[in-house]
């Protein structure tokens, strides 16, 4: 899904994001800008950190706010590569 919206907002963005998987990392990128997925945590380059779950119904727990996988993937996408 990452791949996706990143894509999506690249088409209206003079930048575009690197998505990169690890064992039990996700990490995207876009310009100097990055937000890092582990197992419990979601930390952005700004250096704020906020706990993170995939629940197994398709949702993210997200700094204990749960939202639909998808919305919450194109959100962060959107905030990362639009500011």
């Amino acid at each position: 899904m990452l791949r996706s919206y990143a894509a999506a907002h690249g088409l209206n963005s003079k930048q575009f994001a690197v998505i990169e998987f690890g064992e039990d990392v996700i990490v995207m990128r876009a310009g100097a800008k990055w937000v890092r997925f582990t197992q419990g945590e979601m930390e952005r380059s700004d250096g704020s950190r906020e706990s993170f779950a995939l629940l197994e119904e398709g949702t993210v727990e997200l700094d204990s706010k749960i939202d639909e996988m998808d919305f919450a993937a194109e959100r962060i996408t959107r905030e990362l590569m639009l500011g």
